[in-house]
């Protein structure tokens, strides 16, 4: 029996890209991510949010932070993104991705064209008080070490496709800024 190959509704309805968003801890990178996937849900369009926390307790979570282990995390993130992308599907990417040269990386494996780097700009003092996972508490008590944008680096990115300051901006204005630039990239004409 012959099998008919199905067209694929998801590449009629949508341009699969990968949205990497940058920032400090506590910048608002994952509540960004979820909050554009819901508006994307609404719109039946199809992604995932890949998020390094939750990676860091599945996939990575024999890594540490060393730089080498940072660039490994998002090696790994971006091969999955890539993954997802070639199969039709928008990846809304949270990581921290400290230097331009690990941000680099991931656009090499997902590739320029379906790329787009957000930075969630937001200053170490606003990060600190927000302090939504404990880890800068966890730093003060030296639980943890190699805090990025204290004692580890963070790069701010030279010319990320889109800046959202959310000590400016609220987090409901920050997402509406972030779907009206990415919904243009990710839809089709049809």
């Amino acid at each position: 029996m012959e099998r008919i190959a199905k067209p694929n509704i998801l590449r009629s309805k949508q341009i699969p890209k990968a949205i990497w968003l940058t920032g400090l801890s506590g910048a608002g990178k994952t509540t960004i991510a979820t909050l554009l996937k819901e508006r994307l849900d609404a719109l039946e369009m199809v992604s995932v949010v890949l998020d390094g926390d939750e990676l860091r307790q599945t996939i990575n979570k024999n890594l540490g932070y060393t730089e080498a282990d940072r660039m490994e995390n998002v090696r790994r993130a971006a091969e999955i993104a890539s993954l997802l992308v070639s199969n039709g599907i928008i990846s809304i990417c949270s990581f921290m991705s400290p230097t331009e040269e690990i941000r680099a990386l991931a656009k090499s494996i997902i590739g320029e064209d379906q790329f787009i780097e957000i930075f969630v700009k937001a200053t170490l003092q606003d990060c600190v008080e927000r302090d939504v996972k404990g880890l800068y508490a966890q730093y003060k008590t030296g639980t943890i070490q190699d805090m990025s944008g204290i004692d580890a680096l963070y790069e701010v990115p030279k010319a990320p496709n889109l800046t959202i300051d959310t000590a400016a901006l609220s987090i409901d204005e920050s997402v509406a800024i972030l779907f009206q630039f990415i919904i243009g990239e990710i839809t089709t004409n049809q």
